[in-house]
């Protein structure tokens, strides 16, 4: 378990204090073709993946709409995570290719390119999704924001 000054190094630096919301960037890629792409290489990549349909106006509104529950470990609000994908939909193009039990996968139309920036992103995904630098590859968000500049995908689980 991690002293409270390791946790804090985790999250450098902001530390205990939120940067609030990461603004948003010019969507240069067509959004629906981004994920069209991304969905051909999760596909591939996972082949035994299937197919849903849900009536939604939007994808992030689809986890609320079938009762996703993959961030239960983690929080039971679903809407509260559909609203966030929501915002990212708004402001990075990202659309939601993929759900699993306890996965979220989205395609990003207009990634960070820029440390900064991706900075400002990975504390909003520590924040939605902790688990991706608590026990991901990247240990704190640094380095996570270095993974995440010009990628197209944006994936999470919870644990």
């Amino acid at each position: 378990m991690l002293t409270a000054e390791e946790r804090l190094a985790v999250t450098a630096p902001f530390g205990q204090s939120w940067p609030g919301i990461a603004p948003g960037r010019a969507v240069g890629t067509d959004p629906d073709a981004m994920a069209e792409q991304y969905a051909r290489v999760f596909l591939a990549d996972r082949p035994h993946a299937r197919l849903g349909l849900v009536s939604a106006f939007r994808g992030a509104d689809a986890l609320t709409a079938v009762g996703w529950e993959g961030p239960v470990n983690y929080d039971n609000d679903t809407a509260t995570f559909s609203a966030v994908v929501r915002s990212w939909e708004d402001r990075f193009g990202a659309r939601v290719v993929g759900v699993g039990y306890s996965t979220l996968h989205l395609s990003v139309a207009a990634p960070p390119s820029a440390p900064e920036e991706a900075l400002a992103i990975a504390a909003e995904h520590f924040a939605f999704c902790p688990d991706n630098i608590w026990q991901g590859a990247h240990h704190d968000l640094i380095a996570y924001a270095e993974y995440l500049i010009d990628l197209n995908c944006w994936e999470f689980w919870w644990d």
